[in-house]
């Protein structure tokens, strides 16, 4: 297991761990997401391939609409 920060909250991930799945574990939609690690925007083809590690601080954004 690794320990990850996930929206502000400290989340234990299987090792090894991806983007993908620190979206998943933040139970995010399908569309309309965008995920930053340790402040750097991760593009959405780049998820299932950027390993995170203990310690990582992880941001999963949705956009709202609204006016």
């Amino acid at each position: 297991m690794i320990s990850v920060v996930l929206n502000g909250e400290a989340r234990e991930l299987g090792d090894p761990a991806t983007v993908a799945d620190a979206v998943a574990a933040a139970e995010a939609p399908e569309r309309g997401v965008a995920v930053a690690v340790d402040g750097e925007v991760v593009s959405r083809g780049a998820w299932g391939r950027t390993s995170l590690s203990d310690g990582q601080s992880v941001e999963v954004l949705q956009a709202v609409q609204g006016g």
